[in-house]
């Protein structure tokens, strides 16, 4: 019981960080300057915002839960609650990922039929983009490793889909480290930076196939749309 509080508290700050890259996400769709989305401007911000509160919801009533647990019943509810939390998130983290990607389909289409607006316009939207897809999958990362939230650190560091350096070390300090947030961030700006792995490496076939996603989205992005503004603004 005293690990799986550890665990949960832990993880606690975790899950508002992730919320909140969900308001930065609302916060960028928003700010797209050319006509990029999916019917109206509103529709992808309304319909995140609308999962994300019932979300945040449960996710406060569930840390004030575990505060009071103290048997096996409390904690398989609790966890059973955690799983519907999960399931929302990535439903809305998928919600996220047809909005972006549809949004760049329609950039690279004004682009090659010359309806896409000024060079500055352009630079603008391409690093609203590139953003937007570096939060994502980081959303991905951190929904999907080991488990995702609901489980992490209560399950064999076997079923890890990432090795980060913490892992391979053999100091006694940081054997039960686990990955926050901010880790899968890093990941996540790394892989769409250098287009492949750098200090931490996928090892399911399910965390290649995610990297390879945001590196293929992140090289269009830059390849095609930024390197075409430059030349026009050169």
């Amino acid at each position: 019981m005293r690990h799986q509080h550890a665990v949960i508290h832990h993880r606690g700050l975790d899950f508002w960080s992730a919320r909140a890259a969900v308001l930065v996400i609302i916060c960028l769709q928003l700010l797209v300057i050319n006509n990029l989305s999916f019917g109206p401007r509103w529709l992808a911000p309304s319909v995140e915002a609308a999962l994300l509160v019932p979300l945040s919801i449960a996710t406060a009533w569930t840390q004030m839960q575990t505060r009071n647990a103290v048997d096996h019943e409390h904690w398989y509810a609790i966890g059973r609650l955690r799983l519907y939390i999960r399931r929302t998130a990535l439903a809305m983290t998928g919600v996220i990922s047809i909005m972006n990607c549809g949004s760049l389909v329609f950039l690279v289409r004004a682009l090659l039929e010359g309806h896409a607006g000024a060079g500055t316009t352009l630079l603008v939207d391409a690093l609203n983009i590139w953003v937007t897809n570096v939060i994502v999958f980081a959303l991905w990362f951190w929904s999907t490793d080991r488990g995702g939230p609901p489980t992490c650190g209560l399950v064999k560091r076997a079923h890890a889909d990432f090795l980060f350096p913490q892992m391979t070390l053999p100091d006694r300090e940081i054997q039960g480290w686990l990955p926050g947030f901010v880790d899968y961030v890093f990941l996540a700006f790394t892989n769409a930076t250098a287009f492949s792995p750098t200090d931490t490496l996928p090892l399911t076939q399910r965390a290649k196939l995610l990297m390879m996603a945001e590196a293929m989205i992140s090289l269009l992005t830059i390849a095609l749309v930024a390197a075409r503004a430059v030349n026009i603004l050169a």
